[in-house]
């Protein structure tokens, strides 16, 4: 098993157990190569859910280049939504799953 097959199976237990949401693997799989190296390191592999400009950097480089999607404020709610049914208290929010879900919540899964 690869490295990257052994994150996407951590990624699929997240969803599972801290979400509660059965993953789409297919999607999953997609998402976390669009990562790039980044899942590979520490820092980069997450995402601080009470940095500010950790989020508006989720904003503008997922949501507005990779996703397609205008600013509004329909993004800064989206992403708090995401961030709260990952859980607050969780740490360690893994930057595919929180780009997993903002893909799911702003149905946009065609952008893969």
């Amino acid at each position: 098993m690869s490295k990257r097959d052994e994150l996407i199976a951590k990624y699929a237990a997240d969803l599972k157990d801290k979400v509660g949401v059965t993953p789409d693997m297919d999607l999953l799989t997609k998402v976390t190569i669009g990562c790039g190296p980044s899942i590979y390191n520490a820092d980069a592999s997450t995402v601080s859910g009470s940095d500010e400009s950790e989020l508006t950097t989720v904003k503008n480089n997922f949501l507005i280049k990779k996703l397609g999607l205008k600013d509004s404020p329909d993004l800064d709610k989206g992403i708090a939504k995401v961030m709260e049914q990952y859980g607050q208290s969780n740490r360690n929010k893994y930057r595919a799953v929180v780009y997993y879900l903002l893909t799911k919540h702003f149905k946009k899964e065609s952008a893969y």
